[in-house]
């Protein structure tokens, strides 16, 4: 069972490791020798973290996926193209494909799924979320004959690791996020991470399995993290909550609702504990009930187990003569905007302290149907600062809410606004 690996970075390096390391134990799992047919990389000479037997690597990715003596094809290049080219290239040629490409996936998955279909080919990507923690297979095959309710995660070890240095140290976000970035957890452009892109490309994949409908990055509301700040946390912990920055996929009235953001979320919760650069999906399920997966999002080792993971799976298939689980989008749901999303908020205000204000602000609220759970209200001299958490209420009704209030004579800045989950109002 010959494969080639296209990519040979931080994940690629450490999936070639393993294929040479293990190879006794491969075999011994698959029924089939598992043997390195070539490496496509961009540069021969690159320095490496492994090393790679003589002859195996080669700047035709092109030509190796095209191969008649390759069977299998690791993509761990990353973005869109050449990878999605490669894919299509790798199934048309009748190879089976293991991806950790949750940008592709989230962006074109469909394409790629209707060539494997196409082609009679495997296509996996267990490795596309979460890095080592089995997600996909759990909501692909485990939980196939139950009814997925909501699935909620800290999919991004980046913003985890920013956020929960916020809480324990009462640091800023730009000091977070250096101490992230000079410890590895964050790129030199952390973009991608704190602006809740890679989270949102993972929640769309989640949701498209855990509900059987297609679901794009695109289709994702997405907030980063960058506008949080120290109070923000603060408040949180006065609330005995903490902040996350949250992939969230539910079903409404049968319909999809998918975002991410950040969120206060109660210490009490399973996801609190979340600490560091780790991650954790938690599931709701009508028949399982609540169930929690956790361990490393991330890094090339934990990234690479869930690819040879996969990797041994599609072998056995292809030994086997069949195919596994292909994609699964019969229910086809509607995709609920987000204005119409229902969820709880913390909005602290900022007004003047006088008569009659707490009252006034009360009243925009009811105004516009949202009904207020509890206010804190703090002096400040001629100013004070209320701090509003509400009942469940959309999205639209929120918004509407913070614009009249922004309106008002009395207020002097909405400061903060943030949603609240995972408790019980």
């Amino acid at each position: 069972m010959k494969v080639a690996v296209l990519g040979c970075g931080s994940v690629g390096s450490q999936v070639v490791r393993l294929l040479l390391e293990q190879a006794d134990d491969l075999e011994a799992r698959t029924g089939a020798r598992v043997e390195l047919a070539g490496v496509a990389v961009r540069r021969i000479d690159a320095p490496r973290d492994v090393d790679v037997p003589p002859g195996l690597l080669t700047t035709d990715a092109a030509g190796l996926v095209a191969r008649d003596d390759v069977d299998l094809v690791v993509e761990v290049i990353g973005g869109i193209e050449p990878a999605r080219a490669l894919i299509l290239s790798a199934l048309e040629h009748g190879k089976s494909v293991v991806t950790a490409n949750k940008a592709l996936l989230a962006e074109d998955g469909p394409t790629l799924f209707e060539a494997a279909d196409k082609n009679e080919r495997d296509l996996y990507y267990e490795a596309a979320v979460a890095g080592a923690i089995p997600i996909l297979r759990p909501l692909r095959e485990s939980l196939a004959g139950d009814r997925v309710t909501r699935v909620l995660g800290i999919v991004n070890g980046t913003t985890n690791f920013i956020l929960d240095k916020m809480d324990s140290s009462g640091a800023g976000f730009n000091e977070a996020l250096e101490e992230a970035q000079e410890l590895g957890y964050a790129e030199a452009d952390p973009t991608a991470d704190v602006e809740g892109f890679d989270a949102a490309a993972k929640a769309a994949i989640l949701a498209s399995l855990a509900f059987h409908t297609r679901v794009t990055a695109a289709d994702v509301h997405r907030e980063g993290i960058s506008e949080v700040t120290a109070a923000d946390v603060a408040s949180a912990r006065d609330m005995d909550s903490v902040v996350k920055l949250l992939a969230i996929a539910e079903l409404r009235d049968d319909a999809v609702a998918v975002r991410v953001h950040p969120a206060m979320i109660p210490r009490s919760h399973p996801l609190a504990s979340v600490r560091e650069a780790y991650n954790a999906v938690f599931v709701e399920s009508e028949a399982a009930g609540q169930l929690m997966f956790y361990g490393p999002g991330a890094g090339g080792a934990p990234t690479a187990s869930a690819v040879l993971g996969d990797l041994v799976t599609v072998a056995r298939n292809r030994l086997a003569g069949t195919r596994g689980a292909g994609e699964s989008a019969y229910a086809d749901r509607r995709l609920l905007p987000m204005g119409e999303t229902v969820t709880r908020y913390h909005v602290a205000i900022d007004v003047d302290d006088r008569a009659g204000v707490l009252a006034a602000v009360a009243t925009a609220f009811a105004d516009h149907g949202v009904s207020i759970q509890t206010v804190r209200q703090e002096g400040r001299g001629a100013d004070a600062q209320l701090v509003v958490v509400s009942h469940a209420a959309t999205d639209a009704q929120l918004s509407a809410t913070v614009a009249a209030l922004r309106e008002m004579d009395i207020v002097r800045e909405v400061t903060s606004v943030m949603r609240v989950e995972g408790g019980e109002e």
